[in-house]
């Protein structure tokens, strides 16, 4: 299938479109080079899902038919050439809390209760294991270490990014697999684009103190509307991403806007919560 992307940013696309059986989704080049890993991000074509979550609705917490998202889920695994009790979930509320993923945790969220909460961040060393995050405009963080071989999978909208969701990340890989920032290709995946993240004063004072007065000068403007502020949560995200030590040669951004394409991508700004969500996915090749 061809896309032809709308960007309101102008930014170059960084992302390939993939297709197979009707199930249509996006890889970084980048990553899939390495060998290493199988990188997606879905889209909204290929499932069963019907209505407003039409098609490819990945969430089972938005009254979509669970036999319907568990098709889905069998398309895009199928699709991506991995298995689905391989899958694990996160559990996301925007917080900065990052979980260490083990055997023991396949097939969490999908064939097997979850027994954690408040997870928007997910690592592992095991080849075999798909981490699953949930995206609707929020920022989408792909990691891998090629050295020690180990990935990072993280949700951060614009809280967890002014709490530096990809810093957290990158630490917690240092703890548990001795990754180095430096070693590290990162990726930031399609997500809503400066010119279409309207944000109040409030968020913008969180920016403030997150990045310094200086710092966060180049994060924002003055919105199409008074008293409100374009946000970037891309440069926000590859500044974190950068002062946490990764190389700026190594962090490659999608360029894709979820708000710019609600053909293609579920949108909360556009849909609100009558929607489906985006999935991304990341494991290591066994």
């Amino acid at each position: 299938m061809e896309i032809k992307w709308n960007q309101a940013c102008g930014q170059a696309v960084e992302m390939d479109v993939k297709e197979q059986n009707g199930v249509v989704w996006l890889s970084f080049p980048a990553l899939e080079k390495t060998g290493i890993v199988i990188n997606g991000f879905s889209t909204r074509h290929g499932g069963v899902s019907r209505g407003c979550y039409t098609s490819m609705n990945l969430s089972f917490s938005r009254d979509d038919e669970e036999s319907a998202v568990m098709e889905n889920y069998r398309r895009m695994a199928e699709a991506l050439g991995v298995s689905v009790d391989s899958m694990v979930l996160s559990w996301q509320t925007h917080t900065v809390n990052v979980r260490r993923i083990t055997e023991a945790d396949k097939g969490k969220g999908i064939i097997k209760e979850r027994d954690y909460q408040d997870v928007d961040g997910l690592i592992t060393d095991i080849p075999g294991i798909t981490l699953v995050t949930f995206y609707a405009d929020c920022v989408p963080l792909y990691f891998l270490d090629p050295k020690r071989k180990a990935i990072g999978l993280s949700h951060s909208g614009w809280r967890g990014t002014v709490r530096r969701m990809g810093a957290v990340t990158l630490k917690e890989m240092e703890k548990a697999y001795g990754t180095r920032a430096e070693d590290v290709i990162a990726c930031i995946g399609p997500s809503i684009c400066r010119s279409c993240f309207e944000v109040g004063e409030e968020v913008i004072e969180e920016v403030k103190k997150a990045f310094g007065p200086q710092g966060a000068e180049s994060l924002f403007c003055a919105g199409k509307r008074s008293g409100k502020y374009q946000l970037d949560l891309w440069e926000a995200n590859k500044k974190v991403l950068e002062e946490a030590g990764v190389k700026p040669a190594n962090i490659h951004t999608a360029g894709i806007c979820t708000m710019c394409n609600p053909d293609h991508l579920y949108s909360h700004r556009v849909m609100g919560n009558h929607r489906g969500n985006l999935a991304a996915f990341l494991s290591l090749r066994e």
